[in-house]
């Protein structure tokens, strides 16, 4: 069972590459769908090449192509209706112990990267709530994990490795390439992507409890210390009765910390058992609670690592608004409970420090990210979706790249002060647009406020 999994109980091929016999194999895979099932892929055509020439060999060859990684996003940003190439074959990792350092292949999930590196002693500074996503798929739309200093995953990106539109390979450094920050929350436009360095710091400790019963009055005059009570702090809600239902702390423990959890926060209530998210669910899929100490990459995450993606269905919304404004954006949302809480699995509140990314949605901006993860009702969902954006929308709120979101195209790019030089950085390393598709297009390249 994977997040999914818990969270289950509560077009035709057009312009580009036919060429049939494809450099490093072509794997139609079926279903031909997303993670979440709520989206088909518009193309049959995937390219598996296994190795950066393979790759080159294909960019070269392909007149449309869009990078597929782990498939979790839920937006269309990956899908093609030309061809797509999965980088799942290229899965080196490289430690340089001197440099503090790791350099991975573009199809290395993080559940591979962190055992291997903490048995050298070594951690990444954040983990998302899910540890099957790729590195190179979670830095290009800036998926993040949480905490009030922490940047979102892309921040530990020192040097990206990429195939260009005329075949090239490029690789760009931080602190040496002027489009470094152009290149790293990519969106897949400026290239294929075929390997990430990463910083790497010294492996850790970390403990975890749960405290249920959290109002959100105490938000009102204490947001920043209840966010920044722990290492990661995340708050869960069904946005009934003006509280959060569960606040998941992670602490980072030093070397003879005495690991003492009080037995109220802020009047939430210790938890005594092991919680799931969900009310009443089972929590075997979770990591560990109770203030256990254990490494790093066993209790970042919300998820165990060695539970594998099964058959659930779900659909995943997220904005971020400005960390100071937080309070006001949570109740402004709080005003549609009525109308979210029947569709709703469950909503988590977490906050992901400023970077300088361009189209990142935490662009010089400390966030408080807003994540709603709906049942499977595509049709009620698309109807509350303007609705919330018009709740959020005095707070110039940034949907994430790969969650589904309503928001008028002019009205998006607004919020991204660098679009401009984003697109010009894209028009001059792709100038034919190999890798736009239909949703670049819609939300970067729209002129038109309703579409």
């Amino acid at each position: 069972m994977d997040k999914r999994d818990f969270l289950k109980t509560s077009g035709a091929i057009v312009a580009g590459s036919m060429f049939s016999h494809l450099v490093g194999g072509q794997e139609p895979e079926t279903p031909r769908e997303n993670w979440a099932g709520n989206l088909n892929y518009s193309t049959d055509h995937l390219h598996l090449p296994a190795s950066v020439e393979e790759v080159q060999q294909v960019v070269t060859k392909c007149t449309k192509l869009r990078a597929l990684g782990t498939r979790h996003s839920f937006s269309t940003i990956a899908d093609s209706t030309a061809n797509q190439i999965s980088l799942k074959k290229l899965d080196s990792i490289d430690i340089e112990a001197n440099a503090k350092t790791v350099t991975v292949g573009a199809g290395v999930p993080y559940g591979k990267l962190a055992p291997v590196i903490d048995q050298k002693g070594f951690a990444v500074h954040n983990l998302a709530s899910l540890p099957h996503i790729s590195v190179a798929g979670a830095i290009a739309t800036a998926t993040h994990g949480s905490g009030i200093h922490n940047g979102n995953l892309a921040t530990a990106v020192s040097a990206l490795e990429m195939v260009t539109a005329d075949g090239q390979v490029h690789t760009l450094t931080r602190g040496k390439d002027e489009h470094f920050d152009a290149a790293v929350v990519g969106l897949g436009a400026p290239g294929i992507v075929t390997r990430v360095t990463l910083n790497l710091v010294p492996t850790f400790q970390v403990a975890q409890s749960v405290y249920q019963n959290l109002s959100f009055d105490h938000l009102k005059s204490h947001f920043d210390d209840i966010f920044g009570a722990g290492y990661s702090v995340s708050l869960f809600t069904d946005w009934q009765n003006h509280r959060a239902t569960q606040v998941w702390i992670k602490r980072k423990l030093a070397t003879g910390d005495a690991n003492k959890w009080d037995p109220e926060f802020y009047g939430a209530k210790l938890a005594k058992q092991k919680l799931h998210p969900i009310e009443d669910h089972p929590a075997e899929s979770c990591t560990e609670q109770g203030g256990v100490p254990g490494p790093w990459y066993e209790r970042l995450p919300h998820f165990r690592m060695n539970f594998t993606p099964s058959s659930g269905r779900e659909l995943q919304t997220e904005y971020f608004v400005p960390r100071n404004r937080g309070y006001e954006a949570i109740t402004a949302v709080e005003q549609l409970k009525d109308q979210i809480t029947p569709h709703l699995f469950v909503t988590e509140l977490r906050t992901i420090a400023a970077d300088d990314l361009w189209m990142s949605m935490a662009y010089q901006r400390d966030s408080l990210a807003i994540h709603f993860t709906w049942k499977p009702e595509t049709d009620a969902v698309n109807k509350l979706l303007p609705l919330i954006e018009a709740k959020l929308e005095p707070f110039a709120a940034r949907p994430h790249w790969g969650k589904i979101f309503a928001i008028q195209p002019l009205r998006l790019q607004a919020q991204y002060p660098r679009l401009k030089d984003f697109k010009a950085y894209l028009a001059q390393h792709d100038p034919k647009g190999k890798f736009r598709n239909e949703f670049l297009d819609a939300n970067l390249y729209s002129t038109q406020a309703g579409t």
